[in-house]
């Protein structure tokens, strides 16, 4: 097993928070990202951060949104649609869109609108 599976998401959540600041971006629209992704709104996010959820976990509860599949390109190198592990995949999916919102993509294309 992948270590970023037990890894909680809590310890990697400020970590892409500040990465869109730096850019320009929000907090909100990272929060707004993973709740495209995951299906889960401020309150349920909050709890999974607080209770130091795993990101195992996390995407096992999620309901990932239906066009997931439109997100391509590479994270680190590797091209996030030819990731075979399912959870790694889903993983670095949010990595790509976390990436997006900080290279200043508009929030509509990040989110597949």
């Amino acid at each position: 097993m992948h270590r970023i599976f037990t890894t909680s998401v809590a310890s990697v959540y400020p970590h892409y928070v500040t990465k869109a600041e730096k850019k320009g971006r929000s907090k909100a629209e990272v929060d707004q990202v993973i709740e495209w992704l995951t299906g889960f709104d401020e309150k349920a996010l909050q709890q999974h951060l607080a209770d130091e959820t795993t990101f195992h976990d996390f995407f096992e509860a999620a309901t990932l949104n239906p066009h997931v599949d439109q997100i391509t390109g590479s994270v680190c190198g590797v091209k996030v649609q030819e990731v075979e592990d399912p959870l790694m995949r889903q993983i670095r999916y949010l990595d790509k869109l976390v990436d997006e919102l900080a290279k200043g993509r508009p929030m509509e294309k990040v989110l597949r609108g």
